[in-house]
Formats: structure tokens, sequence, C-alpha cells
């Protein structure tokens, strides 16, 4: 073999390992948007539970809470969830968020859960209690107006057109068993969705 084939053999072999370093890096990105919450977890718990858990880019989660007592007991809560400028490349997007196993099972109180994966989801939970004198009564739609909630996440720009992939969200039917309480849940898998649980309550105190 002369000089010049075997330069040209070595450049071959040199260059393979790094395409296939390539494809497997490809690969695991493909696997990245992933969030789960699985075996016991939070089980068992109780009182005030939030959990935010987010796989992707740009994503916005927030659990808020707020509680008073007394004659005069009022509670405001105000969130802004805004995006400006943010810029993600489109591409495949294998994104799931599944909650399984035993999780939860037996919790009680408020349990507040974000569970987003994919790319600029905004989600918010919120929850106001006032335990006053002046009697109980439902919170109307201007009510909970009322409580300044706004969220305008999806002005970043996530590529050309929408990310081709597998989305897939999800609840086992092994979780929540024996739960108590109030239950906020937000599950998205995808790109540039909005949600959000709001609950405003007033509740009779005694004399």
């Amino acid at each position: 073999m002369n000089r010049a084939a075997r330069g040209a053999l070595l450049l071959v072999l040199a260059g393979a390992p790094a395409l296939a370093w390539a494809d497997d890096y490809s690969g695991m990105l493909s696997y990245l948007d992933v969030a789960r919450i699985g075996d016991r977890a939070l089980a068992g718990a109780s009182g005030a539970i939030m959990v935010n858990q987010a796989s992707g880019d740009l994503n916005i989660q927030a659990n808020l809470q707020g509680m008073a007592t007394g004659d005069q007991a009022n509670v405001a809560i105000a969130a802004r969830q805004q995006r400006h400028a943010d810029v993600v490349l489109s591409g495949p997007l294998q994104a799931s968020a599944h909650i399984e196993g035993q999780a939860l099972n037996g919790a009680s109180g408020i349990a507040s859960i974000n569970q987003a994966s994919g790319i600029a989801n905004t989600t918010l939970n919120v929850v106001s209690a006032t335990l006053a004198r002046q009697g109980i009564r439902e919170t109307d739609d201007a009510a909970l107006a009322a409580s300044d909630i706004a969220s305008t996440g999806g002005q970043g720009d996530t590529g050309d057109g929408v990310a081709a992939g597998i989305r897939s969200v999800g609840v086992s039917a092994s979780v929540l068993r024996g739960f108590d309480g109030v239950l906020q849940l937000n599950q998205i898998a995808g790109a540039r969705n909005d949600t959000a649980n709001v609950l405003g309550m007033v509740v009779q105190g005694n004399p």
C-alpha cells in the first residue's frame, strides 16, 4: 500500500468514531424531554404539597398559595408569567409527562403539581383561602378575575412550525389512591401551551 492510500484509510477510520458519536448524541437529545413522578413519591405527605417539574427549554412554572383569617381578612394574589425574545431551534421532540407507581397515595392537604415536558410551556396553580366572619359565599368569575392572574408565555420564537415527534401524558390508575384534599394538576407534553388552575375560597369562621 502506497503512502497516499494509507493516508486516506487513516482519514476514514478517524472520522468513523466522530460520526458514531454524533448519532449517539442526537439519539440522547431525543430522550431528554421526559418528566416523570413515580414509585412512592410524596406518598403519605400532608399539608401544602407543591411540585414544579420541567424537562426541556423555556418552561415557566409557579405554585402560589395565600391564606388569611380575621374580621377583615382578604387575600390578593398577582401572577405574571412572561417570556420575551427567546429563541429555540425547532427539531424532533419526544416529550412525555407521566405520574406513575404509588405516587401521592394516602396523601392529604392541598397538592399543586406542574409537570411539563417540551418547549416554551407555562403552567400556574393558585389557591386563595379566607377564613372570615361574613359567612360562606361562592367565588364568582369577577372575584377570580380580581386575583390578577395572567399567563402570556407564548411570545418566544420556537422555530419554524411545530416540532415533529411524539407527545404523551398520563396518570396511572395506581396514583392518588386514598388522597384526601384539593388537587391541582397541570400536565403538558409539547410546545407553547398555557394552562392554569385557580381556586378561591371564603369560609365562615367562629363568631
